[in-house]
């Protein structure tokens, strides 16, 4: 039962298709190496993003970036784990979790410095000489009466990775609740056949570390075991899940420094922010296992808030703070969560987000699957802080995003997966300019 626990939390990286993990026990402690080599290669009609789109902004039409193409090859994505485990003690059940890939912060690209050495990084170091990165680092603990998860693992919000959609590029997607950070969260499920009800509620790593208090978030979710059906979580997770319907919340403060700091003013602006989530994974055509022989399931996403950008890798989606005469500000936050406005009073950005996609697996043994998926995110207030007129021009603020995708996959041993893609990217700014980049991506997996 500990092992199955335990294995659980690797299920989004290899899931249940994979071959069996190579696990090694001693003294009744055991460790589980799990992971898989990627290769990507990339094409993009403009020059927005590197391998990880997320939602960043598509450059502009009439620009260089935007009327020209990139083409990647890259193996970044690439990721390695290992998932510990200690001997039941008095009902009492621990793990350990550690899990890296290789899209650790670089320095920028840039082929152009007048100083030397370059605080820029190459081309050439970027793809070839990747920076390790943390994925998940924690620990588990698992008692008869709550379990307690203290480490960097996926929010709560949005009950991550429980209902990410299966497609070939890399997380997250536009209008995607996809976001791991440092958190102690305290969890309760409560099961008796056919259904099970979990309940969690956790402290986070803060959005602003000057806020003086930590992220709260907090879910509920309902699952029917009776009824479950296949699903691939990102490119590799393929496992069996349970229909289930799920809710869950933020709340979040920030305290910024006020535009007189520079003057030597010590004031701060204070702000509460929240917002809300609702998911649902349902099995059309059900499943009992990774090899029957048709699937089909649904999914879908929608969330509100105020200054929760951050949790859907929009980054600053253009918003940056103004700039007022006389006065040298240095924001202590990051980019896009709130803004000040010209008058001096600080604002939360919201955005509204609507997610919804499908798997259909086919005979033989659901070996080959295609899946589909359309996002939209919009913000209400983006347009209020361009800081200038925009006029028939670019503004660099972004209003809404539209994202889909197809996707067709195969497993062509139970180690080797192979997958293509198609993407459309359709960003809008603040003032009606459309920017569009098509991508196209094949990409190669060796999981063990």
């Amino acid at each position: 039962m500990e092992y199955k626990t335990a294995l659980h939390e690797i299920v989004d990286s290899v899931g249940t298709r994979s071959p069996d993990e190579p696990t090694v026990v001693f003294a009744r402690w055991s460790t589980t190496l799990y992971g898989f080599v990627e290769v990507d290669s990339i094409y993009d009609t403009t020059r927005s993003f590197t391998e990880a789109p997320g939602s960043g902004l598509v450059a502009e039409p009439g620009t260089v970036a935007g009327n020209n193409p990139r083409f990647q090859l890259a193996v970044r994505n690439s990721r390695l784990g290992l998932q510990m485990r200690a001997p039941e003690t008095f009902g009492i059940r621990v793990s350990g979790q550690f899990e890296c890939d290789m899209q650790g912060t670089q320095l920028p690209v840039s082929t152009a410095s007048a100083i030397s050495p370059s605080p820029y990084g190459t081309e050439g170091t970027f793809y070839s000489s990747a920076v390790l990165r943390i994925r998940h680092l924690n620990m588990r603990v698992e008692t008869p009466w709550v379990d307690i998860l203290f480490g960097q693992y996926w929010t709560l919000f949005g009950w991550g990775p429980t209902y990410q959609v299966n497609r070939v590029e890399f997380g997250g997607m536009p209008a995607e609740i996809y976001q791991r950070t440092p958190q102690l969260r305290i969890s309760k499920t409560v099961a008796s056949y056919p259904v099970r009800f979990d309940a969690a509620i956790g402290a986070f790593r803060p959005v602003q570390r000057d806020s003086g208090a930590p992220d709260v978030q907090g879910g509920l979710r309902f699952a029917i075991d009776a009824w479950k059906g296949l699903q691939t979580q990102g490119a590799t997770g393929t496992t069996i899940s349970s229909a289930s319907f799920g809710l869950s919340g933020l709340l979040r403060h920030v305290a910024v420094n006020d535009f007189g700091a520079a003057a030597g003013n010590t004031n701060t602006q204070d702000l509460y922010m929240d917002a809300f989530a609702a998911d649902a994974f349902l099995p059309i055509i059900p499943a009992k296992s990774t090899t029957a022989n048709a699937a089909l399931s649904i999914h879908g996403e929608f969330s509100t808030g105020y200054g929760d950008g951050d949790i859907f890798s929009t980054g600053s989606a253009g918003i940056n703070f103004p700039t007022i005469p006389g006065t040298t500000y240095t924001p202590d936050i990051d980019p896009g969560i709130v803004t000040y406005d010209q008058r001096g009073g600080l604002h939360a950005i919201e955005w509204t987000t609507y997610l919804v996609g499908a798997e259909l697996y086919l005979p033989p043994r659901s070996r080959w699957w295609i899946s589909g998926n359309y996002g939209h995110l919009e913000s209400a207030n983006s347009h209020y802080y361009t800081f200038g007129t925009c006029g028939t021009g670019p503004c660099g603020v972004l209003f809404a995003e539209d994202w889909f995708d197809a996707n067709l996959s195969s497993d062509l041993t139970p180690s080797i997966r192979v997958g293509v893609e198609y993407a459309n990217f359709n960003d809008t700014y603040v003032n009606g300019l459309k920017a569009i980049n098509h991508r196209g991506q094949l990409s190669g997996f060796f999981l063990f």
